[in-house]
């Protein structure tokens, strides 16, 4: 397994962790330990938590386009760690 497959795998969870701690900060279980979740166990796990907390009663808060942008940028970490993972970093050294 290459650096680059590394560095994406765990580039890509922290992103993805930041948005299910986005998610998690309109819910009772907050910013913090939605994200501490995701980042320990898997983001998927930590959105399955998140998402079974109560939300909060007041109002809605806006975050913009950060979640969407950091929800992109995961992704297509995520896609490099599988693109690397799976052609077992021959991709990186055609280049």
């Amino acid at each position: 397994m290459g650096i680059f497959t590394v560095f994406f795998g765990v580039l890509s969870g922290c992103l993805l962790s930041v948005l299910v701690g986005l998610v998690g900060s309109n819910r009772r279980i907050g910013f913090g330990w939605s994200f501490l979740i995701s980042l320990i166990f898997t983001p998927l796990v930590g959105l399955i938590c998140t998402l079974l907390s109560d939300p909060l009663p007041c109002g809605e808060k806006r975050w913009g386009c950060i979640g969407t942008v950091v929800a992109i940028l995961g992704v297509i970490c995520l896609a490099a760690f599988l693109l690397l993972l799976l052609t077992g970093g021959a991709l990186v050294l055609a280049l």
